[in-house]
């Protein structure tokens, strides 16, 4: 069989609509999308709070080696589960440049729970030449961005395999079954046993990209609960209201033949 030669140069683009346990085929080619049971499937799914925090640990040590997390504060981990003072010493891990103070000079500081996550390069430019050329894109909406949402980003972190005998892949590039084009220039992000779950999950690099995937889920709809709840009272009341007018209509029109 004729050899083929893949060029393409892509990175992690994670992202789109969640579309609940539907199997999705990765857009511009690759296999078809694992189709991953979510606890925030379906219009009762909630957010699994222990899975949030794993996901957020995997994260912190795995994904924000180079990618940035812009749109969430660390004030919003509260909805975690976390309490004030916990989000406070997981601000205080970082450093925020700030100011300018009185004499009109730039200085660092320990992170406060208004502050945002911060990128891991000081700009695109700089993040693009530590990556080979490829800008690691933001992953704040990550999840909203690609058709398959969470099914997408676990596949893409499950998807690295060793490419079939008529694929060559170019230096810098990796194999990923469920990437566009099956080139990714992201290196397999995760490994067993690389970040260590103290509740006793499996360490295995399925848990971690479940784990994630769903961190990044509420990283882009972190109000998802809320307008499920509030979806349940609307039709509640509907259906009360119609049956209300449906009973006045009867009694109105009663004496009418």
């Amino acid at each position: 069989m004729k050899k083929v030669v893949l060029t393409a140069v892509s990175v992690l683009a994670l992202s789109a609509p969640v579309l609940g346990s539907v199997a999705h085929a990765s857009e511009g080619g690759g296999e078809p999308l694992p189709n991953v049971q979510w606890s925030f499937d379906g219009p009762f799914g909630t957010y699994d709070k222990a899975s949030l925090q794993r996901g957020l640990l995997v994260y912190r040590q795995v994904c924000a080696a180079c990618h940035s997390l812009n749109r969430v504060a660390f004030r919003n981990l509260t909805a975690l589960g976390y309490s004030a003072d916990q989000v406070k010493a997981i601000a205080s891990e970082y450093t925020v440049v700030d100011g300018p103070n009185d004499e009109g000079d730039m200085f660092e500081r320990a992170g406060r729970p208004s502050d945002y996550f911060k990128s891991p390069f000081a700009n695109d430019q700089a993040a693009t030449f530590a990556n080979g050329g490829a800008l690691p894109p933001d992953l704040s909406l990550i999840t909203k961005a690609r058709t398959g949402g969470a099914d997408y980003v676990f596949g893409i972190l499950t998807g690295f395999s060793t490419p079939p005998s008529d694929i060559r892949i170019l230096d810098g590039q990796y194999y990923n079954k469920h990437m566009t084009g099956n080139v990714i220039k992201m290196a397999p992000p995760l490994m067993a046993g690389a970040v260590t779950y103290e509740d006793g999950y499996p360490q295995t690099v399925e848990q971690y990209a479940k784990d994630v995937s769903t961190f990044l889920t509420w990283a882009a709809e972190p109000e998802m609960e809320q307008r499920k709840q509030m979806g349940f009272k609307v039709l509640l009341f509907l259906g009360v209201f119609a049956s209300l007018m449906y009973a006045v209509k009867r009694k109105i029109w009663s004496k009418v033949h």
